[in-house]
């Protein structure tokens, strides 16, 4: 969502907070904007529709300078992207300037009493009652109006505030799930939306959480709650660089993160599998295994990706554990009619750990006193503090909006906590200990497999050549690898604007085989495992329909090569650990057909890495 950035020290603010909100382009924006007070004591400032270039040109033309600033990236909610949109914005006087992320859920009704009290408004957004709000309520302290304006408004959001009446110090806040990020450095401090904003200027950070303020100066930063209690927080040091946010020689991200999964399996492996080879999570978890045997049942939830991911955890644990486990996106997961209890295990998925829905999702099997495991990526995160046990995914930092490594590495993380949990409760079902084992050691080829199959870029470049044109896709799976049909068809929409759907194989003669012709190409995954020969006789239909086929298949699998037109050759692993690798070839199609398009494929359009609002 909207990237926020702040900074007071001895430096001019501007160019590091252009620097900054460059490193947080990979968030979504539509627009960009700055504030800084200048060496006259005056509120200046720049903002332009579309991307952080145009900001930068307008200020070559109309440089600022200034000490103390904030910069913003908005990510349309309220009002269309325009300059007049843009964050940040004025009160009355201008005096005051906020930016924000997230949403006012009151905005109207505070827009209305306001300009009965005179106040006059110059853009559509919500974020612009918050000036006036601030201006209403400032009677000489800045913190104080930010405090009162707090509790006046409702939602989920982020904000920083600067004023010309006191020029040395931002004060920010946060509620819900809006990440915001202190950055410590000497005589200077720095904020941001995320991490990889400000990690070139230092690894010293304080993540504030729901329900806090933060006021900054040179001298270092104050945290409060918001009625003004001081709150202690132990500083964290990043432990990976800034080159880790960074190409490396790649022409995207998204590229480089498919290529570094092998190395993020690794490390999403390590030392969570014993010699013997049993999962050993116990220390990590923190989840009692006497209320692990005490579940009688699973509920998965998550958004997009992370669903997906979340629907392989579904089908290891059935497997392995005989649960009942039902799936739910988040987002209906909030307004649905959940049946949890104390023996229903909740495990909610975020690479981020800031996700609305997600978070939203937790709080209610909270208030239902059902145990939660949360699976993330984001040590400090909203979610991370709210579950009972964290699972961490070790993925890194994930910079194009279109997840990849963090797919493979929630899927990685199910693998293991299903072989953990099966484990656990071993007298309680029929799973010999040897085949969780054996599923273990397969685990130590996935990385070598997903490297192989990345070998393969440049074939399956050829094939999208052949493929960008179409204007519809259709991938079918069954089974375990019905999710790797879910998310190929989702890489492919969300980066080349193709329409795609994934569909179980099994449901294509109750609907979807009426799409098909020469013109609609079917994505099949075929792999070895219990569906295999169903999966042949799929490809059969959409063949005689005239689609173009193309198969992922495992190498030598004549049958599958005779029926298609194209074939994803990927190595044999076991069935249930076969989504880790199907989908990468899958994720190379998506790449291929967009950077051949010339898509903006580490930003699509109208998508946000972490969507913070509902």
């Amino acid at each position: 969502m909207c990237g926020i950035v702040g900074y007071v020290g001895h430096r001019d603010s501007v160019p590091i907070i252009l620097d900054s909100l460059r490193r947080l382009e990979y968030r979504g924006y539509d627009s960009a904007g700055i504030a800084v007070i200048d060496g006259a004591g005056t509120l200046a400032g720049s903002k332009a529709e579309g991307k952080l270039v145009r900001l930068a040109e307008r200020l070559g033309m109309q440089p600022l300078h200034g000490s103390i600033g904030l910069g913003h990236t908005r990510w349309a909610t309220h009002g269309r992207p325009s300059d007049q949109n843009a964050h940040p914005h004025l009160d009355c006087s201008g005096t005051f300037a906020v930016i924000h992320n997230g949403i006012i859920e009151n905005y109207a009704a505070l827009r209305e009493r306001l300009r009965a009290a005179g106040h006059v408004f110059a853009s559509e957004t919500d974020t612009e009652v918050l000036a006036h709000l601030v201006e209403e309520n400032h009677t000489g302290d800045l913190e104080d109006a930010v405090r009162k304006t707090l509790r006046e408004v409702r939602g989920a959001f982020a904000l920083g505030v600067i004023s010309a009446r006191e020029p040395e110090r931002l004060v920010f806040a946060r509620s819900g799930a809006s990440p915001l990020v202190v950055g410590i450095g000497d005589g200077e401090m720095f904020i941001a939306s995320d991490t990889p904003a400000i990690l070139q200027y230092t690894r010293k950070q304080v993540i504030l959480r729901e329900g806090e303020m933060v006021v900054v100066d040179r001298a270092g930063y104050r945290l409060t709650d918001f009625d003004g209690k001081p709150l202690e927080r132990e500083i964290t040091q990043v432990m990976w660089d800034a080159s880790s946010a960074e190409k490396d020689g790649f022409k995207h991200f998204m590229l480089k993160e498919m290529f570094v999964q092998p190395s993020v399996v690794k490390e999403t492996l390590a030392g969570r599998i014993d010699e013997s080879g049993d999962s050993q999570l116990a220390a990590e978890l923190h989840i009692d295994e006497y209320m692990l045997r005490a579940i009688t049942k699973i509920s998965i939830t998550g958004c997009g990706t992370a669903f997906h991911a979340g629907m392989v955890g579904m089908f290891l644990l059935r497997s392995l554990c005989k649960l009942p486990v039902e799936m739910e996106l988040a987002s209906e997961f909030r307004y649905g009619d959940r049946v949890l209890d104390t023996r229903t295990l909740t495990i909610a998925m975020s690479q981020s750990g800031e996700t609305a829905d997600t978070v939203e999702a937790v709080k209610i099997a909270k208030a239902s006193e059902a145990p939660v495991l949360g699976i993330c990526n984001v040590l400090g995160s909203h979610l991370t503090r709210m579950a009972d046990g964290i699972l961490y995914t070790r993925g890194g930092p994930e910079i194009g909006v279109a997840a990849t490594k963090t797919y493979v590495s929630q899927a990685v993380a199910m693998v293991l906590f299903a072989l953990y949990l099966s484990r656990v409760r071993l007298r309680m079902h029929d799973v010999p200990i040897q085949r969780l084992r054996e599923i273990a050691r397969n685990t130590k080829l996935l990385p070598e497999a997903i490297d192989l199959c990345l070998n393969a870029s440049d074939e399956i470049r050829k094939v999208a050549r052949k493929l960008r044109k179409a204007k519809s896709a259709l991938f079918v799976g069954r089974y375990v690898n019905f999710p790797t049909a879910l998310e190929g068809a989702l890489k492919l929409k969300e980066i080349s604007y193709i329409h795609a759907e994934g569909y179980a194989a099994g449901e294509m003669k109750h609907g979807p085989i009426a799409l098909l012709d020469s013109r609609v190409p079917v994505i099949a995954i075929a792999t070895d495992g219990r569906v295999r020969e169903k999966m042949l006789s799929n490809i059969a239909e959409a063949k005689a329909r005239e689609a173009i086929t193309i198969v992922v298949a495992n190498h030598g699998d004549h049958e599958a090569a005779a029926l298609a037109d194209h074939v994803f050759w990927v190595p044999k692993v076991d069935e249930l650990l076969s989504p880790i690798v199907n989908i990468v070839p899958l994720q190379l199609l998506a790449y291929h057909i967009a950077d051949i398009d010339g898509k903006d494929v580490d930003q699509p359009r109208n998508l946000a890495k972490t969507v913070t609002v509902e």
